[in-house]
């Protein structure tokens, strides 16, 4: 948890409360369910938990944004996130049920309230959303074909609606195709961490 305060000091004692439990229950789901490397699962808070919140580096979403996570998991981006924005709306969107399973135990035992889970393939979704959010789900130009449909025209925060996207690596000929509508910025400018040296954030206008 220090590792939260250290770059979030001012979210409120029940968002400390909520980050607090993540730990605990992702631990007992993981052992019925492995959605995080059993050998990670005590790196919690710096490869899921504050790699998800480094979207919010980038983007303080405005109230109201409506958001969903592809490819969601064990619950990252989306649940952290959802904890960050309270009064944000997201989706979180998974094809493997019991993943899908894990991160809404965990979100029903911490409260939340913004938040909510469709266990389906991302291209079943039409509904519309001012950003679509993913943690390395698959190649860049493949996921801006299934999500773009999704992408509302009427913007509300001072980013415009889009893609943004946690991945690591070379991004070179994932971003080629965008030419300016993509960017990628290091995560390193935002932590110290030795895990961030080789973790970008990339943000497609669509």
């Amino acid at each position: 948890m220090d590792i939260l305060l250290k770059y979030f000091p001012d979210i409120t004692e029940l968002q400390k409360q909520q980050f607090a439990a993540l730990y605990d229950l992702y631990l007992d789901w993981n052992s019925k369910i492995n959605v995080i490397s059993r050998k990670d699962i005590e790196n919690l808070y710096t490869h899921h938990v504050l790699h998800s919140l480094s979207i919010a580096k980038l983007i303080q979403f405005a109230d109201g944004t409506q958001i969903m996570d592809v490819g969601t998991g064990g619950g990252f981006p989306g649940v952290p996130l959802a904890i960050l924005f309270p009064q944000c709306e997201f989706l979180l969107v998974d094809s493997i049920g019991k993943k899908v399973r894990v991160a809404t135990e965990v979100s029903n035992a911490i409260g939340l309230k913004n938040i909510q889970f469709r266990h389906c393939r991302a291209e079943e979704v039409k509904e519309k959303f001012d950003f679509v959010v993913s943690r390395a789900v698959m190649p860049l130009p493949d996921l801006v074909k299934i999500v773009r449909k999704n992408i509302s025209k009427e913007n509300r925060n001072a980013l415009p609606n889009g893609l943004i996207c946690l991945k690591g690596g070379n991004l070179e000929g994932e971003l080629r195709p965008f030419k300016k509508a993509a960017e990628a910025d290091d995560l390193s400018m935002y932590f110290e961490e030795e895990f961030f040296k080789t973790k970008k954030i990339v943000y497609v206008l669509l």
